[in-house]
Formats: structure tokens, C-alpha cells, sequence
């Protein structure tokens, strides 16, 4: 097989379509069929069949999957490090991270990494923590930034900074030297709820159910971002990472942390085996001094 072969095979086992991953690869979707069909000629038996229509991957691509992925992962470096020879620069640092962290976390860490790297370029791209650990696999990521471990096998997670859950509410609802809002002041209190279900969200959801009265949630958004915007229109309470709670003081909120405590926890995410250069170790120093500062008066328990 060569190395086409096994670019094309990846591409439609991720799509479940021609027309998708041929623009994916940036190929005609002419010469990706035939490529496809010049590695099943090689092999001698049929990659995908089509099921309710969807390229679905054969039991023999299946066993083949394993040894598909290593061969991608394995090459994928030096397509990149000889891309960027070709052009005489550095291999870009490709960042992929959740929506909490890209204001104002990332942006400012990469701006001061470039500040001591002017000839890396960089990439930064925001995923939901699915995607983040399908990237960092495929090896189209060098290192994901998020707020839930995983158990994914070959992923490396490296713990940088824990911060609290924090309390946004509208101005005024806080006393002025209110320290901390405890759970049980919380109960019959309106809420904005959060669709997504990741595990702090679930933790969070978890204790306000214990409350008498229970919380009354009459609206739900995506996101941790939109929660606080729906704070600050006067649309209730909310908890958030600590990340989603920086700037609601000057934006005119009140802001506390939850108690007891709940923990939140920034962590790297790398590829198992992939060792990191220069640029990622200083970024990775970047992200942790800037997390620690900007969680300061958050009550942060360094790592």
C-alpha cells in the first residue's frame, strides 16, 4: 500500500463519504475513487460497502484499522517538518482547545510564546473535548487544552493549573464582602442550564438536584460562554469554570466560588509517545503562569 492509499482509507473511515473526504485531501473526488479502488485491487478484497448511504468500513478494513492509524500517525510529522523545510520555516504548533479557554487564556499564551518564538507559526482552533482527542490521534493536533481528563489510551494528560467552580450572578444579588456562596442558598434559585453534559456539568447538575426547593432552570444553553452572557441579561444564576468566570467582575457581575468546593482542573492533552519540542514545552509554561495569574483572586490550587 502506499502512502495515498492509507490517507484515502482514513479520510472515508472519518466521512462515511466520497464527496467529504475528497475534500478533506483536497482531491477530486474522481481521483480519490480511483485510488481507492487501486488499494482494493492491491489488497484483493472491498474496504467500504455502502449501508443506508454511508461508506462503512469492511471487516477486513476493520483489522487493518490498527496498523492504517500507526502508519498515519507515524508519517504525519515528517509530511509536516518536511512542509515547513520546503517553505524554510519551523513546523507550526497546531493548539486545539475548548471554547471556556479561548478568551482570554490561549490568545495571550500564544501571542507571548510567539514573543519568544517569532519563526513558529502557530494554529489555534476550538473543539468540543470529542473532537480535541480525535485531532491530538489523527495527529492533526500537537496539544489539546481542556477541562476533562481522558482515558483514551494513547493520549498523555498533564494536569497544569485547578481552580474552583464559580458563581456568576447579577450586580448586587452578592453581599459586598460575600467570600463564597454556600449550595443551600442556592435552592429554588433561577438557574441557567447548560445542553451538553460533560462531567463537570454533570457533577453540578448532580448537587442542585439534592436541593428542596430544586432550582427552577426555564432556559438552557450550549455553552459555558453563553450561560454568562445570559447572567448579564438578567436571566439568573449560573456556575461555571473558573476560566468562563474571569472578567464578570468587570464586566459587572457578582462572582464567588461554590462551597464545598468543586474542583476544576486545566489540563494538556498530548499524543502518547510524541515527544514534545521547544515551542510546545514553552507554550505549556505560557498557559500555566497565565492560568495561575488570572485565577489568583479565585482561590487557585496550583499543580
Amino acid at each position: 500500500m502506499r502512502l495515498r492509499h492509507i490517507e484515502v482509507i482514513q479520510a472515508i473511515v472519518q466521512t462515511g463519504n466520497l464527496d467529504h473526504a475528497a475534500e478533506w485531501l483536497q482531491l477530486p473526488v474522481a481521483t480519490l475513487s480511483a485510488t481507492l479502488h487501486e488499494a482494493e485491487q492491491q489488497l484483493g478484497f472491498m474496504l467500504f460497502a455502502s449501508v443506508r448511504g454511508r461508506l462503512q468500513a469492511t471487516r477486513e478494513t476493520l483489522l487493518l484499522q490498527p496498523l492504517v492509524n500507526q502508519l498515519y500517525l507515524d508519517v504525519e510529522p515528517l509530511r509536516r517538518l518536511g512542509e515547513a523545510l520546503r517553505q524554510h520555516q519551523e513546523p507550526t504548533l497546531r493548539v486545539v482547545c475548548s471554547e471556556t479557554l479561548a478568551q482570554p487564556l490561549l490568545p495571550h499564551s500564544i501571542a507571548a510564546l510567539r514573543r519568544r518564538f517569532p519563526d513558529t507559526p502557530a494554529t489555534l482552533s476550538c473543539q468540543p473535548h470529542a473532537e480535541i482527542v480525535r485531532s491530538l490521534l489523527m495527529g492533526e493536533s500537537d496539544v489539546g487544552l481542556g477541562l476533562h481528563p481522558t482515558e483514551q489510551p494513547g493520549i498523555d494528560c498533564l494536569k497544569l493549573v485547578q481552580g474552583k467552580v464559580q458563581l456568576l450572578a447579577p450586580h448586587g444579588w452578592l453581599s459586598p464582602k460575600q467570600k463564597y456562596i454556600a449550595l443551600h442558598d442556592l435552592a429554588g434559585q433561577a438557574m441557567i442550564g447548560l445542553q451538553q453534559h460533560d462531567p463537570l456539568s454533570r457533577t453540578l447538575d448532580s448537587k442542585l438536584h439534592t436541593l428542596r426547593p430544586t432550582p427552577v432552570v426555564h432556559i438552557e444553553v450550549q455553552s459555558y460562554q453563553m450561560m454568562r452572557s445570559m447572567v448579564e441579561a438578567g436571566e439568573g444564576l449560573a456556575l461555571v469554570d473558573p476560566f468562563t468566570a474571569i472578567g464578570a467582575k468587570i464586566s459587572g457581575l457578582d462572582v464567588c466560588p461554590l462551597s464545598p468546593a468543586v474542583p476544576v482542573t486545566l489540563y494538556a492533552l498530548t499524543r502518547k509517545g510524541s515527544e514534545p519540542g521547544p515551542a510546545l514545552k514553552a507554550l505549556l509554561a505560557i498557559v500555566r503562569e497565565k492560568a495561575e495569574a488570572l485565577l489568583a483572586d479565585q482561590g487557585v490550587v496550583t499543580l
